[in-house]
C-alpha cells in the first residue's frame, strides 16, 4: 500500500495513480482504484488548489479508458474473455445477469455497475462479448467515469476534513462509507430483481 504522504498535489505519483489504476482495474480487478481515489481525496482534503480538478479528471478519464479497454477485449477476444471472466457456474450466472440487465436497462446499468461490487468487470466485458451498441456504451461510460471519480474523491475529502488530524482514520472511515454504499446499492438491486421476478411469475 502506498503512503498517504506521497499522494500530494505536487507529486507525479498522484497523477499517475489517478489515471492508471482506474484504467486497468476492470481487466485486473484486484487493483485498488477506488481506494486510491479515496486516498487522494483524503490527502488533499485541506486544499483548494485547482489542480484537484486535474486529479478528478484523470480518474474519470482512467475509468472511461478502462471500461472501453474491457469492451474492446470482450469484443475482439470473445472466447478468451468468456473463459477468463465467466468460467464455471458462478461466472455463467454473472454473465447471464449482465446480459439480462443490459437488455432491460442498457445505459443505466452501465452507469450503475460502477458502484456494484464486481459489476463493472461483468458488464463491460459482457458489452464487448455481445457487441452492445458502441455509441451508447461510450456515452454511458463517460458519464459513469465522471460520477464515480467525483464521488470517490468527495468521500475522501469529506473524511479527510472530518478527521483532519488523523489521515489513516480518515481513510478507514471514507472506505467504510464507500463499502456501506456499495452494499446498499447491491442490496437494492437484488430486491428490485426479486420483486420483478415475482411480478413476472404473477406472484
Amino acid at each position: 500500500m502506498f503512503s498517504l504522504s506521497a499522494l500530494q498535489l505536487g507529486s507525479p505519483l498522484s497523477y499517475v495513480l489517478a489515471f492508471t489504476l482506474p484504467a486497468f482495474d476492470a481487466v485486473v480487478p484486484v487493483l485498488p482504484s477506488e481506494t486510491a481515489i479515496v486516498a487522494l481525496g483524503v490527502a488533499t482534503a485541506g486544499s483548494v488548489d485547482p489542480r484537484i480538478a486535474v486529479l478528478v479528471a484523470l480518474a474519470a478519464a482512467g475509468a472511461f479508458a478502462g471500461d472501453n479497454l474491457a469492451y474492446f477485449i470482450g469484443w475482439r477476444f470473445s472466447p478468451w474473455a468468456t473463459k477468463r471472466f465467466f468460467s464455471g457456474e458462478r461466472g455463467a450466472k454473472t454473465k447471464a445477469w449482465a446480459e439480462l440487465a443490459l437488455d432491460r436497462r442498457g445505459a443505466l446499468i452501465i452507469v450503475a455497475c460502477r458502484f456494484i461490487p464486481g459489476g463493472r468487470t461483468a458488464v463491460t466485458f459482457t458489452c464487448g462479448v455481445t457487441h452492445f451498441r458502441r455509441r451508447t456504451f461510450l456515452i454511458a461510460t463517460a458519464v459513469a467515469g465522471v460520477i464515480w471519480a467525483s464521488y470517490a474523491f468527495f468521500v475522501g475529502r469529506l473524511g479527510g476534513r472530518t478527521f483532519q488530524h488523523n489521515t489513516w482514520l480518515s481513510l478507514v472511515v471514507s472506505l467504510g462509507i464507500v463499502a456501506i454504499l456499495s452494499v446498499l446499492i447491491e442490496t437494492a438491486r437484488r430486491i428490485l430483481a426479486w420483486r420483478k421476478g415475482r411480478g413476472e411469475r404473477g406472484e
